[in-house]
């Protein structure tokens, strides 16, 4: 919606926003529907744009809509349509044939621009910045959620619009959930810790994970940190000589092979579960995908996304480190956006 049309609703509000926001194009129209409560917005935010009254009832005007623009058949995203949506609209203009067209725009955001890559790299200044002036803060005795929220306060008061998703602060034991979410859990000596967060500048989002070792780190722990880092290094080498045309083209089911490969061979192959790397722009997770279920076709380019191998231990320990990457083949080149250091850092001494 924003990519196309410039007219903008925060995270979920498409939920409690009725049909506000939905938009048709044609060959030469833009029409973005916004009932009173979006109606100023969309104006200000999509002037190109016909602005359309609309309802909590699509099926109602979409008749008068296709004919407004002279549509015989019309393309529906088939991702962002729920089935009853589809069965209403068909009834309300069967004389319109409606054709699931799942992919078009996200392959086409896949690629990005030369503004939306400043925009990323602002926001990865941003969370740099951040974790940085938090690291102070880490010793023994404070608490997960202390810890993100601190974090959370560096990113909105220096430059962040917005968080890109919730932090993620995880120690010890924790930090082996992909996923998990900060608890009232206390930081230890001898444990490591995990951030995964992002900022959002201008809509852009960043993402990075850090694992950081809480006073001296324990022979496991570093053992289990120079096998993801020397896993993230063998996805970016591959990438930046695909970048230089060293390499043949690669896809992102290969560019994942050639992180899995050194998990698997330290023996941490069933501890390694998501995808090297995931696309981001406007959402962060968005293609290309660096994983086992990514398409066999060459990375797109210039593209940005992340690369991020992981190894979690069940109730002992976990180990992720994230960067986000320009890849651009056209300036043979492949630019880290992150800057944070990747090598083993220790705090709270």
């Amino acid at each position: 919606m924003r990519y196309l049309t410039g007219f903008r609703l925060r995270d979920g509000e498409d939920r409690v926003a009725g049909n506000s926001g939905r938009f048709l194009v044609s060959g030469d129209k833009t029409l973005v529907l916004a009932d009173s409560r979006y109606r100023l917005q969309a104006q200000a935010e999509a002037p190109e744009a016909r602005i359309e009254p609309t309802t909590y009832d699509l099926a109602a005007i979409w008749p008068g809509l296709l004919e407004s623009v002279g549509a015989r058949r019309v393309g529906v995203e088939a991702d962002a349509v729920d089935h009853r949506l589809w069965e209403d609209l068909a009834r309300a203009a069967p004389d319109v044939e409606m054709v699931a067209v799942p992919g078009w725009v996200e392959a086409d955001r896949a690629t990005k621009e030369p503004s939306e890559v400043d925009r990323i790299r602002a926001a990865c200044a941003v969370a740099d910045r951040a974790l940085a002036s938090i690291v102070r803060r880490i010793r023994p005795g404070v608490r997960e959620r202390e810890l993100a929220l601190a974090l959370e306060w560096e990113m909105r008061t220096c430059g962040a619009e917005a968080l890109a998703f919730d932090v993620a602060c995880l120690t010890g034991s924790d930090a082996a959930l992909p996923h998990g979410s900060p608890s009232e859990r206390e930081v230890c000596r001898g444990q490591v810790l995990l951030f995964d967060f992002g900022a959002m500048v201008a809509g852009y989002r960043s993402d990075m994970t850090r694992t950081l070792f809480v006073g001296e780190p324990t022979a496991r722990d570093v053992a289990v940190y120079e096998v993801v880092a020397a896993a993230q290094n063998a996805a970016i080498d591959l990438l930046s000589a695909v970048a230089r045309g060293e390499h043949l083209p690669v896809s992102g089911i290969e560019a994942d092979a050639a992180a899995r490969r050194v998990i698997e061979a330290a023996g941490h192959g069933e501890h390694f579960g998501h995808g090297t790397g995931h696309g981001i722009g406007l959402a962060t997770h968005e293609l290309p995908t660096l994983s086992l279920v990514g398409t066999t076709a060459p990375l797109p380019s210039p593209t940005v996304f992340s690369v991020e191998p992981g190894i979690y231990l069940d109730g002992e320990t976990g180990v992720r480190i994230e960067d986000l990457a320009v890849y651009d083949t056209g300036a043979r080149s492949l630019e880290l956006l992150t800057c944070f250091p990747r090598d083993v850092v220790v705090v709270g001494v």
